[in-house]
């Protein structure tokens, strides 16, 4: 096979909280009747897998294609288990739940789950959108549990104002949640671990309560600062989580992913020498993908594209692109 950009099938999934956003911003042909809540872009876990959606390996999985052409898609990377990155579009028209994901210490000591670390980058904020990131300073594990049995929980949790542009690093161990009015890429190890601790007293269409895994959460939250999973590097800044980045560059840089962003403000071209598989996410503008035995490959807002270790080409932008670059 010639290696060339691979381009996916969006796997979309229903959210109490989801919404229409991913077809006005974006264009995406969402199920009728649906709120949709994310869109997986690239995926590679055991109950959902993307399909390629562009030349000759259309149809198949990434995991299949991995498998039969390891050296032309990560080349010389190695990883046991899954594609190391799991790649989604968040529409967030309502709240979402509390709720934290593993570290793999937490993992080990539960026996149980997979660990998830997780940034994510605002494509689009409403005015005074907020998030939840992390507890206040000094919240204990006896004073989180006592709020979760009165209802208080976001009494005790970060409130953090948001806007366009900023990329916001969670690793795992850290209680959070998005509000309204969000849309968001997110980036994050390939897992699905999730422990819901809160939901804000809601209830679906049919009236039930979603799940909460308490005890879950409450062993997976790092309520001490200082603890080691806060120390993956950040843009250089220790891996502090309490501040966005904003820069151009450099986003994230931790020990599963680094994120770089790119934007070109007039058309241009810039060359693609093989190397590792990155994957760029198109935030805005378009563009095309030259050297492909194919045919060109166009790419537009909303894209998500891996390419692969061996692919050598170029690519060009039209005016006023904004991509994330993603390697591992």
């Amino acid at each position: 096979m010639e290696a060339y950009p691979l381009k996916f099938q969006p796997i979309y999934k229903q959210r109490i909280w989801g919404g229409r956003k991913l077809a006005e911003v974006f264009g995406k042909e969402l199920p009728a009747g649906q709120r949709i809540g994310e869109s997986w872009e690239l995926a590679d876990l055991p109950q959902d897998k993307s399909l390629i959606a562009n030349g000759e390996l259309a149809g198949r999985t990434l995991r299949s294609a991995i498998e039969q052409y390891p050296r032309e898609i990560i080349g010389d990377a190695r990883f046991a288990g899954p594609f190391p990155l799991l790649i989604k579009f968040l529409d967030c028209q309502d709240i979402l739940s509390v709720q934290v994901h593993p570290d793999p210490q937490t993992c080990r000591r539960m026996g149980a789950g997979e660990p998830k670390t997780e940034c994510w980058y605002i494509i689009a904020a409403e005015p005074d959108a907020v998030i939840y990131k992390g507890l206040k300073r000094g919240v204990t594990k006896e004073q989180f549990a006592e709020a979760i049995k009165k209802g208080t929980v976001a009494d005790t949790l970060a409130k953090v104002q948001v806007a366009q542009g900023e990329c916001h690093f969670l690793p795992a161990g850290t209680a959070h949640a998005i509000g309204p009015g969000l849309l968001i890429a997110e980036i994050q190890t390939p897992s699905d671990t999730t422990y819901r601790v809160f939901d804000w007293n809601r209830v679906d269409d049919a009236g039930k309560a979603r799940e909460l895994h308490i005890e879950q959460a409450l062993e997976s939250i790092h309520f001490d600062p200082s603890e080691e999973s806060r120390t993956f590097g950040v843009s250089g800044e220790s891996g502090r989580i309490d501040g966005p980045v904003t820069t151009m560059g450099r986003l994230v840089d931790c020990g599963y992913f680094k994120i770089d962003k790119g934007h070109q403000s007039r058309s241009c071209q810039t060359l693609l020498s093989p190397g590792g598989p990155r994957t760029l996410i198109i935030i805005s503008g378009c563009g095309t993908i030259l050297g492909v035995k194919g045919g060109p490959v166009e790419f537009r807002a909303g894209d998500c594209l891996l390419v692969p270790a061996a692919y050598e080409g170029a690519m060009r932008f039209a005016a006023d692109t904004q991509y994330l670059s993603v390697t591992t």
